[in-house]
């Protein structure tokens, strides 16, 4: 049955509406990107009359950003992996097997959501300095200490997302891979992780995100030498100007990462987030 014609116009008009409301503060960025200081700091023109795309070199040279873009890539990359190895086996094992505790771990792991970020701050600053002055491991102001910190909020939600996909594996497939020789981790490996591609994809995208674009403990838990991009950018702000051109460059620089990866990854993450809610 087809959809009456007042219907069709109020969906394009509705949608014409959203995509633009979204694509607004882009085109404000590039925009604001790609003209000179002095006329980001002047009123704003909805068309920029002078064009330059000096602000995208000037942006290495301000702040030390290549640095910064390393220590995210390492930091989030690494809790990124953590998370998802940990979340694999973590999952597998609530989802396969019957153990003593079993439902206290999942509300636990699903409670620890419930939390602010921020009631966690002090006390994992006091943890790191006192494991400093106790062992010497210096965690805080150290990339280590920053996956650590990351891992703790990525992984109940990974470990809970991936309880939900491996349950929707019919576990038939497990029992025939044993039948054919496969211990428990061969039938892992080699049965449910590829049947579960997708709700890990989705499960490292979420992790990498969470850790890319974090600011709160990034900006207490790191030093000059470890800060990360969402920290750093704000080197372009000074007591004496704000480079709100060069702000824009960099925000576009350092969103390429995220952006690609969600656009290689689509398919797999739309799979992967509706996963498990119908069995």
């Amino acid at each position: 049955m087809a959809s009456p014609r007042s219907f069709v116009w109020a969906r394009r008009v509705f949608l014409t509406l959203l995509a633009g409301f979204v694509l607004l503060p882009v085109y404000v960025m590039v925009s604001s990107s790609l003209k000179p200081l002095e006329d980001v700091s002047g009123k704003f023109q909805w068309l920029p009359t002078g064009l330059t795309i000096r602000p995208y070199f000037d942006i290495w040279k301000t702040v030390p950003l290549g640095r910064y873009f390393v220590n995210s890539l390492i930091v989030a990359g690494s809790a990124t992996v953590l998370s998802v190895i940990i979340a694999v086996f973590a999952a597998y094992a609530v989802s396969r097997y019957t153990f003593r505790g079993k439902r206290v771990f999942t509300v636990t792991v699903l409670s620890t959501q419930m939390f602010p970020g921020i009631l966690f701050l002090l006390p994992l600053f006091l943890i790191y300095v006192n494991i400093g002055d106790a062992t010497g491991i210096e965690l805080f102001g150290s990339r280590g200490g920053l996956i650590l910190t990351y891992l703790t909020f990525s992984l109940p939600f990974s470990i809970w997302m991936l309880i939900g996909y491996f349950e929707s594996v019919p576990r038939e497939l497990d029992e025939a891979a044993m039948v054919d020789g496969c211990g428990p981790l061969k039938a892992l490996f080699r049965v449910v992780v590829p049947a579960a591609t997708p709700g890990i994809v989705a499960v490292a995208v979420y992790a990498f995100m969470t850790a890319w674009g974090e600011v709160l403990f990034a900006s207490v838990m790191t030093t000059e030498n470890t800060r990360t991009l969402a920290v750093g950018l704000q080197g372009y702000s000074t007591q004496n100007d704000v480079y709100w051109n060069q702000i824009m460059a960099a925000s576009l620089v350092v969103s390429i990462p995220v952006v690609a990866g969600f656009l290689l990854l689509q398919r797999y993450l739309v799979a992967g987030l509706t996963a498990g809610a119908v069995k």
